[in-house]
């Protein structure tokens, strides 16, 4: 590829999507006008957690009608069948819930929780009530409530797109848990970076020949998630509130990581084994230094956020694949925190979990009944709206600390400073979404990214 071909830095572009949104939300309203109880969960997840039921929303069944879907084919979306849902139609450019077309009158809402036990627990649902799928299997669902015309279910989905049930295979479900508990076991620290990766790659490789790549992308996020939470009080805080509502964190919009230029194929690699493609890339200017690339696995429904310390001219090539980001005599914002912390797919853990929030509910309830406090927003568009909660500081090894003094890196008051003090490790991130918008704010995030670079908060004595 020619360094001067920019194409790669256009070639997804997406763009917010007011008709699409405005027939979704017509749907909607309908729906919960039917049914008072989805009104009342409504009401108590934005108050109790600062969340929009919208957010949650997994699928939308509706009656079939000529007109409907004559408007949804002309605001983008597309017919597109998925096993026990023949008649589903897609939003491909924007994020949207399926929309299938049924036989009869009922309108049903599909509800995103991490575990339909935990939310069928939490809401003390009758032991009557049966819940639909084997434990594990790769999808689950649980009647909520209904009324004449409405039905709100709760649906667990594990890699997997489709409506129909899963045939009852009790090996299947040991499988998983043993895998499951293989990843949340993953040795994270090595003495070589690249044998950490070598032994996720393993565990992912055995994962897969059981259970399929989609599943245990599923089950691999769920380790990351938890691995994160543990190194994060905010995190914890936001968790507990929206596990008293039996959710989980079936609202995150995308997982953020850090790697070193030298590490960054691999982190790549790791994550193609596990089903997600290369889609937009960032390059954050040249006084930031770094740039991203942002990957998606869609049927497992997850989006990462790479980043890495880089040059305009290497943000042009394929970084994601070839060895090009070589060592460099000076080292990044990126690079800083992943030679203070580790990598975040291994020692550190995510940089910070992002998930979709009422904006304004979240930032509020944070500050008044956690005392946790939000940075300034770097992102304010009516569509898009982003912020991180103050970072949470982490001690660092004297040794890595050493590394960097030696090799001219940081300044001795610099490793002072975070000898004493630390250094800001994780955040979690608030990130409001409007008009089915699915992309990002490439100059937002480069202030933010330099707002928390480890030497300017050691300048200022932070």
């Amino acid at each position: 590829m020619s360094t001067s071909d920019t194409s790669v830095l256009t070639k997804f572009k997406f763009d917010p999507q007011p008709k699409a949104q405005a027939l979704v939300n017509g749907i909607v309203s309908e729906f919960l006008s039917r049914l008072p109880a989805a009104q009342e969960f409504a009401a108590r997840l934005k108050a109790e957690t600062g969340n929009r039921f919208y957010d949650f929303i997994d699928s939308l069944h509706v009656p079939y009608s000529a007109e409907l879907q004559t408007k949804l084919v002309d605001v983008g979306f597309s017919h597109h069948p998925f096993p026990g849902a023949p008649d589903c139609y897609v939003h491909e450019g924007a994020m949207f819930p399926q929309i299938i077309m049924t036989a009869g009158q009922t309108m049903k809402a599909g509800m995103k929780v991490e575990s339909c036990a935990d939310f069928a627990a939490a809401h003390c649902l009758p032991h009557s009530r049966e819940i639909e799928g084997e434990p594990m299997s790769r999808l689950r669902r649980v009647l909520f409530a209904a009324a004449k015309g409405a039905e709100l279910w709760a649906v667990e989905r594990h890699g997997y797109k489709g409506h129909e049930l899963a045939p009852s295979d009790p090996g299947f479900a040991v499988k998983a848990m043993k895998h499951l508990e293989a990843l949340r076991r993953r040795q994270r620290d090595f003495a070589d970076d690249f044998q950490g990766f070598d032994h996720a790659m393993a565990l992912v490789d055995v994962s897969i020949a059981d259970l399929g790549r989609d599943y245990t992308c599923d089950l691999y996020f769920q380790t990351e998630r938890e691995y994160w939470q543990r190194r994060n009080t905010a995190a914890r805080w936001q968790k507990a509130r929206q596990d008293r509502l039996g959710m989980g964190w079936a609202n995150h919009d995308h997982h953020t990581y850090r790697s070193s230029r030298h590490c960054f194929v691999q982190l790549i690699a790791l994550l193609e084994k596990l089903g997600f493609y290369c889609r937009e890339r960032f390059y954050a200017g040249l006084e930031a230094g770094w740039g991203a690339q942002v990957l998606e696995q869609p049927t497992a429904g997850f989006v990462i956020f790479a980043d890495v310390d880089m040059s305009a001219e290497e943000v042009l090539g394929d970084f994601s694949h070839q060895p090009i980001l070589g060592p460099r005599a000076t080292v990044g914002t990126v690079g800083l925190w992943c030679a203070l912390h580790g990598e975040a797919m291994l020692q550190a853990g995510m940089h910070h979990l992002e998930c979709q929030f009422d904006w304004h509910a979240l930032k509020e309830q944070m500050e008044r009944e956690g005392h946790i406090k939000t940075m300034d927003p770097f992102t304010t568009f009516p569509y898009l709206r982003q912020a991180f909660t103050e970072g949470e500081r982490w001690s660092v090894r004297p040794e890595r600390i050493q590394r960097l003094l030696d090799a001219g890196k940081i300044t001795a008051e610099q490793a002072q400073l975070f000898a004493k003090s630390g250094a800001i490790g994780s955040h979690l991130e608030n990130l409001e979404r409007n008009d089915g918008y699915k992309g990002f704010n490439q100059q937002g995030v480069s202030e933010i990214i330099a707002k928390t670079d480890p030497r300017k908060l050691a300048a200022v004595g932070a």
